[in-house]
């Protein structure tokens, strides 16, 4: 792709991003790829274009698709983005003139392919600039079909969600999976009121995070703030930090923190007990686990490269086992996610997330506890799991810590943080001991 000095770094850098996530890698890491020689207002923009197309995707492509006569289907992918990312520019972001949106656009098209591709972008932006309207699907037909186009995501997924919500509250969380996600960051060897202290002096406002799991800052980068080389705090969600104290690890307890990357609640929980091994079997996702726990650990935290399948592990007092999942609950924080999954991926993923509970039981003293978490809103990886584990298992039980917010909490004891009703990433828990 030969360069220009047209204007065109944050478009350049949020189609490479489009382009990466097509290729199958995570969002964060096609933002690191396509972003880290950027300034920090392109990065946020390249950013803010990159997530806008993959969260309006549907709607995007029904606005675009008939401006193009020789067929959607027929046009190169790179120019399929390019449209994708010129049409969100005139359609969400009021802040960039019409004017600036289709020229940038017409420059990336010469970039990525020729000429003649200028011309043809510049005639179907212009019409879209002219009538810059996002499709809305007629209220006529399946509501599952109508809310999928509306806000770009799977059928058979908002299909899952009307069965379970209602119409009213699947739209509210495909809405929720729309929007941007705050900056929340957890004490890890500082304390809320330094922090708090601390950026304050430096003339940054923070808030409270919901339910008090966290500290809002007015900032998005949290690698420019005071106490981040320090390991004062780390990166992690509401739901996560609450799903940290749900644990309730006892304070003399060693835990086995299975699939611990990044290491947020090895970082959460290992401040308050005995000691944590932290284990996850891919090595890339590894070396970032040790950091985290170099940067912000209290010393207490032990990374290793094992296979929770096979845990090669003496008896743990406690066990925690965040599994791999569907990560249903995560859209907002990874808005590239809604387009990988599949009903296949989720029948997969149950059989492991069975196998690993299975391997993870084994590794419990008795007595012990046993702690299986997601980030899914999917009954089958969550409640439905655990019911399956506890008739395979008879010497476990579920045992839901003493002191808990009770709205967060199911009939059973679970932890169920849903995000268009908690204002947070999705997520489960529950917590199991083994009988003595």
């Amino acid at each position: 792709m030969k360069r220009t000095d047209d204007g065109t770094a944050a478009r350049r850098a949020a189609f490479r991003m489009l382009e990466d996530v097509r290729e199958g890698r995570p969002f964060d890491v096609a933002l690191e790829r396509a972003s880290r020689r950027l300034g920090e207002a392109d990065r946020r923009l390249a950013h803010e274009l990159a997530a806008g197309v993959l969260r309006r995707q549907s709607a995007l492509d029904a606005l675009v698709s008939p401006l193009v006569t020789r067929g959607w289907d027929k046009l190169a992918p790179a120019l399929r983005d390019v449209l994708r990312i010129g049409a969100y520019q005139l359609t969400s972001l009021d802040r960039i003139p019409a004017h600036a949106a289709v020229s940038t656009s017409v420059a990336l098209a010469r970039e990525v392919s020729n000429q003649k591709a200028g011309g043809f972008v510049n005639a179907v932006l212009r019409k879209v600039a002219a009538e810059p309207s996002l499709f809305v699907p007629a209220e006529s037909g399946e509501p599952a079909e109508r809310l999928a186009a509306q806000h770009s995501h799977p059928v058979w997924l908002v299909r899952r969600w009307v069965e379970r919500f209602g119409a009213d509250g699947a739209e509210a969380l495909l809405e929720w999976n729309n929007t941007r996600p705050p900056l929340i960051l957890q004490p890890a060897r500082g304390s809320y009121e330094s922090l708090e202290e601390t950026w304050r002096a430096a003339g940054i406002e923070s808030h409270a995070a919901p339910y008090g799991a966290g500290l809002m800052p007015d900032r998005s980068r949290p690698d420019e703030l005071p106490g981040f080389i320090e390991g004062d705090f780390l990166v992690q969600d509401a739901a996560q930090a609450l799903v940290a104290w749900y644990a309730d690890v006892p304070p003399g307890a060693v835990l086995l923190d299975l699939c611990a990357a990044p290491g947020g609640k090895s970082v959460s929980i290992g401040r308050g007990i005995a000691g944590v091994v932290a284990a996850d079997v891919n090595p890339r996702r590894a070396a970032r686990l040790a950091e985290n726990l170099r940067r912000a650990g209290s010393g207490r935290e032990h990374p290793v490269i094992a296979d929770a399948r096979r845990p090669p592990f003496r008896a743990a007092d406690a066990v925690l086992l965040d599994a791999p999942c569907l990560g249903t609950g995560t859209f907002s924080r990874h808005p590239d996610a809604r387009w990988r999954v599949t009903g296949e991926a989720l029948a997969e993923l149950v059989a492991l997330q069975a196998d690993l509970l299975d391997a993870a039981a084994e590794t419990v003293v008795p007595g012990g506890l046993l702690i299986y978490a997601t980030c899914s809103l999917e009954p089958e990886e969550n409640v439905q799991q655990v019911e399956a584990f506890l008739a395979r298992h008879s010497g476990f039980s579920r045992e839901p810590p003493e002191e808990f917010p009770p709205p967060l909490l199911s009939a059973q004891g679970d932890l169920v943080i849903l995000p268009h009703r908690h204002r947070m990433d999705g997520a489960y828990a529950a917590r199991m001991r083994r009988e003595s």
